[in-house]
């Protein structure tokens, strides 16, 4: 478990010194964890050996994950007076922010997603390779109306 946190920690610090140096040439403002991230991701791709030595012990990490927030919630603590003074404009950000993230969503799925299948289509396509088999297709229609001896009468008034 000290190797795995001692490897996200590395990556974080080489993301932050590379968002330095971004910063100082480039006048590009990327977030060093971001970075850091990047940078874990490339090289877990490129080393089986790093993925499987971190995969040990990554489950304890996970199980404590809610200890990542603490910093999160005590920043909210700590800015709770400018919360207070931006609130609606916080909260339209995030009503909005919200919706586009479900509006790109739903159409990044469409976009991925292979078009449905009709039932018409499904069904030639079943009657094409049963005739092509040879089997004879045999179609029946279902009568909807219950059986006569379950018909009850009405009372008359």
């Amino acid at each position: 478990m000290f190797y795995t946190l001692a490897v996200l920690l590395l990556f974080q610090c080489l993301g932050e010194a590379l968002a330095f140096v971004l910063q100082g040439t480039l006048h590009w403002s990327i977030s060093g964890p971001v970075l850091g991230m990047l940078l874990l991701f490339f090289a877990l791709l490129a080393s089986p050996r790093l993925m499987e030595r971190i995969e040990e012990s990554s489950h304890h990490v996970l199980k404590h994950m809610s200890l990542f927030f603490i910093p999160a919630g005590a920043g909210i603590m700590v800015s709770a007076n400018g919360i207070a003074q931006h609130w609606l404009a916080l909260s339209v950000a995030i009503v909005v922010s919200t919706v586009l993230t479900l509006i790109v969503t739903a159409a990044s799925m469409r976009w991925l997603m292979p078009p449905p299948v009709s039932m018409s289509e499904h069904t030639v396509e079943e009657s094409t390779n049963d005739v092509i088999g040879g089997a004879t297709i045999q179609t029946t229609e279902q009568n909807m109306e219950p059986p006569p001896d379950q018909i009850s009468a009405k009372p008359e008034h």
